[in-house]
């Protein structure tokens, strides 16, 4: 990939009820590490990123911040319905889909070759988030 030395001034955060089940989930079927979690004193993940390449996503849990508790709704609680997603930029999606199916992930699509460039696929974890895996690097495409 051609982003490296990059830092990410975009960042996805994306609330779950069960974080700690999250971050295990994702590290399993996309391949995340873990950059950072912090909890509150009752053991509560209140913050954590994790990362992917030179990209990273926040991750928080619903109702911790009170102030924000109404600003987010869970895909449960709106028909599995999202309003936004991520898309993470990979080298090869073959493996990222075999490890993603194995983590028990609801394939919404098939891994296919995408017109605009690379193999393609989109899933919905355990808590109705949607992740878009994609080889195509709009970095890469717009800079040759």
């Amino acid at each position: 990939m051609s982003t490296a030395g990059r830092t990410a001034h975009v960042i996805p955060a994306v609330r779950y009820r069960d974080v700690d089940a999250a971050i295990l989930w994702l590290k399993k079927a996309l391949g995340f590490t873990e950059h950072a979690v912090y909890r509150n004193e009752g053991g509560v993940i209140i913050h954590a990123e994790l990362l992917l390449g030179s990209g990273m996503v926040m991750l928080g849990s619903v109702g911790e911040n009170r102030e924000a508790a109404d600003w987010y709704k869970q895909p449960a609680e709106i028909g599995n319905a999202v309003t936004a997603s991520t898309y993470l930029v990979v080298p090869d999606c073959a493996p990222v889909y075999a490890s993603a199916k194995a983590a028990g992930a609801e394939i919404l699509m098939e891994l296919k070759a995408m017109d605009y460039g690379g193999g393609s696929f989109t899933v919905r974890d355990p808590e109705g988030q949607i992740w878009s895996v994609g080889e195509y690097d709009p970095w890469a495409a717009h800079t040759a």
